[in-house]
């Protein structure tokens, strides 16, 4: 009986996973994809979500491992409450966190307005604040998954090859690094994956501008009000996008 109704849940939980998917498939319109595909702002939409989410786990990764290494290495007071801080974007819509992002980067924002007036630099309705936007949502996913793995890491292999005269960056890089690779990289993917996807903090604080701040799944977003099919389509991209990159670096990044 456990088994039949493990077995009823799991292909419940696979039916909820893959139907919406099938229903992109039904009902796009395979004759008008090369066509639609074909258009300049399309191709422009793309490249700017590939450019853009690649730059969010550059440096979520760059940012995060210092996160996670102190969240899982050491203690100090305050550690819960910067615990909560890093996973707050992953509970947030993504809308309040565009808005507090502009209220904080904004050019009468928190850090913006000081930052524009030392540097020139403004934020917003930029492709730099779309990075900024997809970081912020997406840093969280890899530093879960890298303190993770920072936590099951044998603190013996790295005493041991302190005993055998390996300094401090010798150990990190011969010892440490290979053992934490495998969920560094499955951080890393996760992390490109959501900042790939990433839509209301992108719109809210970058705003919709084709050719520079107009990613895929703000294209999708535009197209669905006018013209449901070239919905279709644009989605239809990013899922392939999606679905190939996690497939193909599966066996190799993933644990298995």
């Amino acid at each position: 009986m456990t088994r039949i109704l493990a077995a009823l849940g799991a292909l419940l939980g696979v039916g909820l996973l893959a139907l919406p998917l099938v229903g992109i498939l039904l009902r796009a319109p395979w004759a008008e994809v090369p066509a639609r595909l074909a258009q300049p702002a399309v191709r422009s939409a793309l490249e700017l979500s590939l450019v853009c989410s690649v730059s969010a786990t550059v440096a979520g990764v760059v940012l995060g491992l210092p996160i996670a290494w102190l969240l899982a290495r050491r203690d100090f007071p305050g550690r819960s409450v910067l615990r909560g801080l890093v996973t707050l974007p992953m509970v947030l819509p993504p809308v309040v966190g565009g808005l507090a992002l502009l209220l904080a980067f904004g050019r009468r924002g928190v850090v913006g307005s000081w930052l524009e007036s030392w540097t020139g630099l403004a934020l917003p309705f930029t492709t730099f604040g779309v990075v900024v936007a997809e970081t912020y949502v997406a840093m969280p996913f890899f530093v879960l998954a890298a303190e993770a793995g920072i936590r099951a890491l044998d603190p013996r292999l790295e005493e041991a090859a302190a005993t055998l005269g390996a300094g401090p960056w010798t150990r990190l890089r011969r010892v440490t690094l290979p053992l934490l690779l495998p969920s560094l990289r499955a951080g890393a993917i996760v992390c490109w994956a959501r900042a790939l996807g990433e839509f209301g903090a992108t719109i809210t604080f970058a705003g919709n501008l084709p050719g520079r701040t107009q990613t895929m799944p703000l294209a999708v977003y535009l197209a669905f009000e006018t013209d449901p099919d070239a919905a279709i389509a644009l989605s239809l991209v990013l899922v392939a996008v999606s679905l190939a990159v996690l497939v193909a670096l599966r066996d190799r990044w993933l644990p298995a």
